[in-house]
């Protein structure tokens, strides 16, 4: 199924039909619409046919012109999607990737949040280690795949392919690929609000 982004319509496009729009609304030609908003006709028939994208300058002189704001005349009419994807292949939400970890995030950056979501995949041998998170923190984390050992504060345990674990982190903990193949965890932050 397509996104609602691939059917969101340029914002030059969308300036181009508003302006053309609105101005033989009020019955002007391209010469009076150039004469009220100072800008030239040659530009403001380019803006209509689409084939320029107006400066910010230009867009506030015309909308001016129109009797609009800018904000009328640039704001798109496509509502955010309720949907929020994080494709795999966006490296924006790479919070790591190296030799030893490869860490992305799953869940939204725009939020804030009170839970966060990760993938991480963990090299054998290799470990993440963590400083204590603010009071009240807690991680939920599955092995999808691989062996790996947990620790948290004093306390350890090896989780093993379909294993989960619920611990604090407000306390030092870690997580160590034991395994002789690649960990693949799903890790889940809860943080408490105060």
């Amino acid at each position: 199924m397509p996104s609602p982004d691939d059917h969101a319509e340029p914002v030059h496009e969308l300036i181009s039909r508003r302006v053309r729009t609105w101005r033989k609304s009020k019955g002007w030609t391209l010469d009076q619409l150039a004469s009220l908003s100072g800008v030239s006709r040659s530009m403001i028939s380019q803006i209509e046919r689409g084939v320029a994208n107006p400066t910010l300058g230009v867009a506030y002189k015309i909308a001016q012109a129109l009797g609009v704001t800018l904000g009328e005349l640039v704001q798109t009419t496509t509502p955010r999607p309720r949907i929020d994807v994080i494709r795999a292949t966006d490296v924006s939400y790479l919070f790591r990737d190296d030799s030893q970890a490869r860490i992305r995030t799953l869940s939204p950056l725009h939020l804030e949040k009170d839970v966060e979501f990760y993938e991480v995949r963990l090299q054998p041998g290799a470990h993440l280690t963590s400083a204590p998170h603010f009071a009240g923190t807690r991680e939920f984390l599955t092995v999808q795949q691989g062996q790996v050992l947990l620790v948290s504060d004093e306390e350890q345990t090896e989780l093993a392919e379909g294993d989960s674990a619920h611990y604090p982190a407000d306390v030092a903990h870690a997580i160590e690929n034991v395994g002789s193949q690649e960990a693949l965890l799903f890790l889940v932050v809860i943080y408490t609000r105060r």
